[in-house]
């Protein structure tokens, strides 16, 4: 097939890219180098040594033969989406171009109307573009299990069957999203399911918890091709979090009491269920949701894991707990149902098999590019506001050009 990764620089993006183009597929990654720009705002850089797109790329086509074409711009401006289709026509789009930090949402005004704004109005651009050029293809979106919440029920897949003053119907499931992100998150979900019921559109919407590990089969073919490690306070993963921390002998920092419950999955299967949504594509009209996860864990139960791995290799680390900036139940009831993805022949990673070689080797190998003072949470949901470390400075059209120029001037 011909499948367009959109956001294909970024973590998800870059182990799906690699996994397709391993796969015999034809792959386009589109990207404007935005994630790379809030590394420099923050001051928070990837634990692991990431190369420019253009030599990440021109490594594999060197080592495998297989070429994977680039298309540097924003999803946001409809002229460069809309030509990006016409070039490449792909017959999916795996759209995985959005902000994609909760904290980083909540920052202050700017930041949480520039997370919506580019989250919803990319998407909706999408959408229309299908809808005009490519009405046949294929749309892949990578939503979130935060748009659940929390609820007092057991979480179904995208939708709910209910019956109320005796009469029966199937509805979307109640979102409770948990900050700005997910409410973006919220927003594109209820646009992808108007867009497939007006426009016969396909849509798989994928409710994806929360990822962990840098390697995959393809990503371990050369050090150049390493993916993210981010373990700071704004993007960096718990998990992530308590791998850095353990590998230099800093208390593992739990909010509250550790009991927040959340999907997780391996990386390997991320790019596994991109694939089965590839091979199995909705029928024209149909928006459908899978929750895109393979196990539950509370924090607590991350903290005693690691615990316990880097105590196999020597390492003995502390737990804390420390206040919760975020407003959410440190205990709470969570039983989300993942079937679909299985049914069609997922067959999971677990984390008991793979911490010790994704998580924590990458750490103790990289433990010297720690920086120790990003991993304390600087930004409260409670109070809004510009930290002193955190300088709000959006990124404007000048400073998206530099990588573009970049890019086209070592594709020259």
């Amino acid at each position: 097939m011909k499948i367009a990764v959109l956001g294909g620089d970024g973590y998800c993006g870059w182990a799906t890219a690699l996994y397709l183009s391993q796969k015999g597929h034809s792959v386009a990654i589109v990207d404007n180098f935005l994630r790379r720009l809030w590394d420099h705002e923050l001051g928070a850089l990837t634990l692991t040594p990431i190369r420019p797109l253009t030599d990440r790329v021109r490594v594999w086509q060197n080592l495998t033969g297989k070429t994977i074409e680039i298309f540097v711009g924003d999803v946001a401006d409809y002229d460069f989406l809309t030509s990006t289709f016409k070039s490449f026509e792909p017959e999916a789009v795996v759209h995985f171009a959005e902000q994609r930090s909760a904290p980083y949402s909540m920052i202050d005004r700017k930041h949480a109307v520039f997370t919506q704004v580019n989250n919803v109005v990319g998407t909706l651009n999408v959408l229309f573009a299908l809808r005009e050029f490519l009405p046949d293809c294929h749309l892949i979106k990578l939503g979130t299990m935060g748009e659940y919440g929390t609820p007092n029920i057991d979480i179904e897949e995208g939708y709910i069957a209910i019956e109320h003053n005796g009469r029966k119907d199937v509805v979307p499931f109640p979102k409770q999203p948990g900050s700005f992100y997910h409410l973006s998150k919220v927003h594109d979900s209820h646009n992808i399911m108007f867009a497939c019921k007006i426009w016969d559109i396909r849509a798989t919407d994928l409710n994806q918890g929360v990822v962990y590990g840098t390697m995959t089969d393809e990503v371990a073919v050369d050090e150049a091709l390493i993916n993210r490690f981010d373990y700071d306070d704004v993007f960096g993963t718990v998990l992530n979090r308590f791998c850095v921390q353990a590998a230099i002998g800093q208390p593992l920092t739990v909010y509250g009491r550790g009991g927040q419950t959340r999907g997780f999955l391996d990386i390997r299967d991320t790019v596994r269920c991109i694939e089965i949504a590839c091979h199995n594509p909705a029928a024209k009209g149909e928006c459908r949701v899978y929750n895109q996860f393979t196990e539950q864990f509370c924090v607590m139960d991350l903290a005693h894991l690691v615990e316990g791995a880097a105590r196999k290799m020597g390492v003995s680390v502390e737990i804390d707990h420390i206040p919760d900036p975020r407003v959410e139940a440190e205990n709470h009831y969570y039983n989300a149902k993942h079937s679909k993805l299985i049914d069609l022949g997922l067959q999971p990673h677990h984390l008991s098999d793979s911490l010790l070689d994704s998580l924590m080797n990458i750490a103790m190998k990289y433990r010297d590019r720690v920086d120790a003072s990003l991993m304390l949470p600087q930004v409260n949901w409670r109070e809004p506001r510009n930290d002193r470390r955190i300088q709000m400075s959006m990124p404007t059209k000048s400073a998206m050009s530099e990588p573009r120029l970049e890019a086209k001037a070592r594709k020259a």
